[in-house]
């Protein structure tokens, strides 16, 4: 089976679609990739927004 790019979302994006890209690629629901953000979050918000940020810069809009 053969898994699509890894791409942000246009569809399934609340603020700029790295989860909804993640879950698509990975073929899981898009709430734990936004839970495991809101968890990153949580010690300063330092690793979590460091992570989406990244995440943002690297992967393609759809």
């Amino acid at each position: 089976m053969q898994r699509p790019p890894l791409r942000r979302s246009k569809s399934n994006r609340i603020f700029a679609g790295v989860c909804g890209g993640l879950s698509e690629f990975f073929g899981i629901s898009a709430f734990w990739f936004r839970l495991a953000l809101l968890i990153a979050l949580l010690p300063g918000g330092v690793p979590g927004i460091g992570l989406y940020l990244l995440l943002w810069i690297i992967m393609p809009s759809e």
